[in-house]
């Protein structure tokens, strides 16, 4: 412990500070962080020796346990292109989602690591929504209204081609709290953001599903339960997928942000309920 400084994150999560040059985030057991991951949902490794390969990043990943792969392998570059096929690898903001809604598992954990930050006045921080939280402090009703609300998703990308359909509230799939699972709507007529995806909502009338995307989106970027990480490079934030939903605001095109993720299954992996194909 006295190799690094503890600390709150507002509104939520916890940052592990190095106190001493040389202190590896290897040099942490995971069953220390783990803990800490599953009860604050977002650690923030900061100030220690990390991995300047993206083979290593996976191996210190899978001391996690299984890890998602995908046809890239198990770490995702994420930096932006000259010409994108997708929002992923572009420098707009990305809406709010969790990771493995389109795959036929959905990791517990994402491990991000910095490296290379965008830069002060760049943007580019991650999002992330504490929806417990969110559930919480929302009026019972509003939330009885959400919870008529399902969602269907359709995505089409590089990697996949797949629809999802999913209740907003939902249950945590390990303790049972209640949950936010919802990929939030890009403006049609954006016609800066790259490959929408095709999305629908039902369960409350028409003229009501407007009304409930403005006040949920209030609720997740309310800054009780929003935690907009900016990055320094070197950083390393393991974060709860099960509980949080994330995004991206916008940074400046051309900006030096170089990002890797990895996805750590649950144990047992938790099989997607909702994909339809």
């Amino acid at each position: 412990m006295s190799s690094y400084d503890i600390s709150p994150i507002s509104p939520f999560g916890l940052a592990l500070r190095a106190t001493e040059v040389g202190i590896s985030v290897t040099d942490i057991p995971i069953g220390t962080l783990r803990p800490f991951v599953q009860q604050h949902h977002l650690v923030l490794l900061r100030g220690f020796e990390t991995f300047s390969e993206p083979d290593e990043l996976s191996a210190y990943c899978a001391r996690w346990g299984e890890l998602s792969v995908w046809p890239f392998g198990t770490v995702l570059e994420l930096v932006e292109k000259e010409r994108p096929e997708d929002h992923i690898f572009d420098s707009s903001y990305m809406p709010m989602h969790w990771d493995g809604m389109y795959r036929e598992q959905i990791p517990e954990f994402q491990v991000f690591q910095c490296v290379h930050a965008p830069g002060a006045g760049n943007g580019g921080e991650t999002t992330f929504s504490h929806t417990t939280a969110v559930l919480e402090n929302t009026d019972p009703a509003v939330v009885e209204r959400w919870s008529k609300v399902t969602g269907t998703y359709h995505r089409a990308m590089e990697f996949y081609d797949s629809v999802t359909v999913a209740p907003v509230v939902d249950a945590h799939p390990v303790h049972g709290a209640p949950v936010i699972r919802y990929n939030e709507p890009t403006a049609a007529d954006d016609a800066g953001f790259v490959n929408h995806p095709d999305l629908s909502f039902s369960g409350l009338p028409d003229k009501e599903i407007a009304a409930f995307h403005r006040d949920l989106r209030a609720a997740l970027y309310d800054p009780a339960h929003l935690h907009a990480h900016s990055w320094e490079t070197g950083d390393l934030v393991i974060t709860d997928n099960y509980t949080l939903l994330h995004g991206r605001n916008g940074f400046t095109s051309g900006a030096p942000r170089h990002l890797r993720r990895v996805q750590v299954l649950g144990n047992p992996p938790l099989d997607n309920p909702g994909l339809v194909r």
